[in-house]
């Protein structure tokens, strides 16, 4: 009798695969997989959303929205914070790590014939984003969903997640970043993301560059696609700063949609929306004269959560955390801290992959630091801390950076630093600069709520 596997054997199998922070330029071991498990991807509609930045934040705003309209939703995002079982959510929960273990178990013995084929063939096995992504798509077959938002994991055209033909492609603004896989220019990087526009029936893009728009642009006609472009067919009337979040007014593909409420800080936070909604009325037919129905709308976008985009973790001193790791992120967090609060100060804790851009970055949030902790995420990836310290330094001055070896450890001294401020209420901290830092900081604090 085989043994019974745990959650902790599946992460554990998964974790052992080639890690998903390296790509290698072929859907065969995709489409093998797919092709003897019946194309469980094709089985629903999809709505794909690529791009460099806010493409987890749209997602969950498309997710929303259309569950808000009665559909039974599939979302896949990544990377995850804390549980893989984040990353596959059945109407807007993630999956119980017990039915995990059950589609896995239905699926290993096919990832096992693509491993041992592409072995055979002097490839490598399944990657870990392979695997999970072949899992998504069976867990959402098997569900059924009525719809999958599917997150595009690095790039688009080779993503592991391009097997499906999604009936909205969606892709956010483009900047650099991945360059040493996508390409170290804007234009290379635009036509990777570009490649989830071809098997597509209809495209939803984002504010762009214009090197960017026009690579868009291009693959939209030899798709025979008519685009839906943010501040030419869709876009933001009126951005408004609200309790706990923001009030849109947006027009759509459909008509206008006024007095909408949402739940996150950030002007970039209204330009997904509007992309989301533009993604919905293509979904649900945008060739209708009709708006969508607006308490539905207003639902969905209320309803709405984006873990660690600038989320509020802690109060006295406020405590955000937020997943930007690039300098287009990093602007983006810069202005919403402008825009959104009325910090006298800002303490940012500042812990960066290896390969990121780390002087862009912090060079783009300089303006609103007031003092920098640099800490180290746990990943064997990371830049080292004395390393970001002598970037810091030299961009922010020696007076105005410290050092600590771990997240919680540069956790607990920046909120001593706000409380030793003076300022009441007044000094903010935000926790910055990578996916992995963020996850170390929300488990050290659940830690200290357990015990």
């Amino acid at each position: 009798m085989p043994v019974a596997l745990t959650p902790e054997d599946l992460w554990s199998q998964l974790d052992s695969r080639w890690p998903e922070n390296i790509i290698e330029p072929s859907l065969t071991r995709m489409a093998s997989a797919a092709a003897l498990l019946n194309d469980p991807q094709l089985t629903y509609p999809v709505i794909q959303i690529a791009g460099t930045n806010g493409k987890s934040s749209t997602a969950r705003m498309v997710e929303s929205v259309l569950r808000s309209f009665g559909l039974r939703t599939g979302l896949f995002t990544s990377p995850h914070l804390v549980d893989p079982t984040e990353r596959i959510q059945i109407n807007g929960e993630p999956i119980a790590a017990a039915r995990a273990v059950e589609v896995w178990n239905e699926i290993a013995p096919y990832i096992d014939v693509v491993d041992s084929n592409s072995v055979a063939d002097g490839g490598p096995r399944m990657s870990y984003f392979e695997a999970l992504t072949t899992l998504a798509y069976s867990v959402f077959a098997d569900a059924p969903v009525d719809v999958a938002i599917i997150e595009v994991g690095l790039g688009g055209t080779w993503d592991a997640t391009s097997i499906c033909q999604p009936a909205v492609a969606v892709v956010t603004p483009i900047d650099l970043d991945h360059q040493e896989y996508l390409g170290d220019t804007i234009e290379l990087i635009a036509a990777e993301k570009a490649g989830i526009i071809q098997n597509s029936s209809a495209a939803v893009l984002g504010p762009q560059m214009p090197a960017a728009a026009s690579i868009l642009m291009a693959k939209c006609v030899s798709a025979g696609i008519i685009p839906s472009r943010f501040a030419v067919e869709f876009g933001i009337d009126a951005q408004n700063l609200a309790v706990g979040g923001q009030l849109l007014n947006l027009h759509g593909l459909r008509g206008t949609y006024n007095e909408i409420f949402l739940p996150l800080f950030g002007e970039h936070q209204g330009v997904n929306a509007a992309m989301a909604l533009a993604a919905c009325e293509s979904f649900l037919g945008a060739s209708s004269s009709e708006p969508l129905d607006i308490d539905a709308v207003r639902e969905g976008f209320a309803s709405v959560t984006s873990a660690g985009r600038l989320e509020i973790i802690r109060s006295g001193p406020t405590v955000l955390v937020d997943v930007a790791h690039n300098p287009h992120g990093a602007r983006a967090l810069r202005a919403a801290l402008e825009s959104s609060f009325d910090f006298v100060g800002v303490i940012a804790v500042i812990g960066l992959l290896g390969d990121k851009d780390a002087v862009g970055f912090v060079e783009s949030l300089a303006p609103v630091i007031s003092h920098a902790i640099v800490t180290q995420p746990q990943s064997p990836r990371a830049l080292p801390v004395r390393d970001l310290a002598r970037i810091a330094r030299e961009i922010l001055g020696d007076q105005k950076v410290s050092e600590a070896e771990s997240a919680p450890h540069a956790l607990d001294l920046a909120i001593n630093l706000a409380d030793q401020s003076g300022e009441y209420s007044g000094m903010g901290v935000v926790v910055t600069g990578s996916v992995v830092l963020v996850g170390d900081v929300l488990r050290a604090i659940d830690k200290k709520i357990q015990s």
